[in-house]
């Protein structure tokens, strides 16, 4: 009989026993929860003024890079939302604005000046660095995060590290997921086990297809 069982859980990582699950099933669980699982990040980044050293892609590609915490619950992915928008809606995008203004001494520029439209949707921390200013630099942007899977991008990866390892037991193995903030170590489990479950219903109708 198949199971699975919680080992340990703390806010960044989870440990779970996998038991009587075939090994195809879990290594897909393990993908899944590295790179399969949606979670925001920023995505678009229209740079107003940047007198930086830094280029706008470079800003850009920064800002990309931090990890933002992430409702499932009331956001869709931007292709299966009703607007069809390129653009999105309020429903799969937030904006996330930054204005450093102007300042006569150098200072660094950290996440926490990063201002969501969404309390739910911001960065995971507020002391990750962006950049440093010199005295009479400014940047100042509009920034758009969306849900995406890290298959497209790693700024996307739900996971720092999937692993899965065999234990002295035939049967059994341990799944270890380890959060990048976005979500709850759990929550990535529990969207996990639900986006492998629709992937191998929709392989099954494919096959029933073929063989009808």
């Amino acid at each position: 009989m198949s199971s699975l069982e919680i080992i340990s859980k703390d806010d960044q990582k989870i440990a779970v026993k996998l038991k009587g699950i075939p090994l195809q099933y879990a290594n897909a669980l393990r993908r899944v929860c590295l790179n399969g699982v949606p979670v925001f990040a920023i995505d678009t980044v229209d740079i107003i003024v940047n007198t930086s050293v830094l280029p706008d892609e470079g800003l850009a590609h920064r800002l990309g890079l931090i990890p933002i915490t992430t409702d499932l619950a009331r956001f869709n992915e931007p292709s299966k939302c009703d607007c069809q928008s390129e653009t999105g809606c309020s429903n799969c995008k937030v904006m996330l604005v930054l204005d450093s203004g102007d300042s006569d001494v150098t200072r660094t520029i950290y996440s926490n000046e990063l201002s969501s439209e969404d309390d739910s949707i911001k960065p995971v921390s507020d002391k990750i660095p962006i950049i440093h200013l010199a005295p009479g630099q400014r940047i100042k942007m509009e920034c758009y995060a969306r849900l995406g899977r890290g298959t497209d991008h790693a700024k996307w990866n739900s996971a720092n590290i999937s692993t899965l390892t065999d234990t002295d037991k035939e049967d059994v193995k341990v799944l270890t997921v380890e959060s990048t903030g976005a979500l709850k170590p759990e929550q990535i489990i529990i969207a996990g086990v639900d986006e492998v479950t629709n992937r191998i219903g929709q392989f099954k109708e494919m096959i029933d297809k073929v063989e009808a």
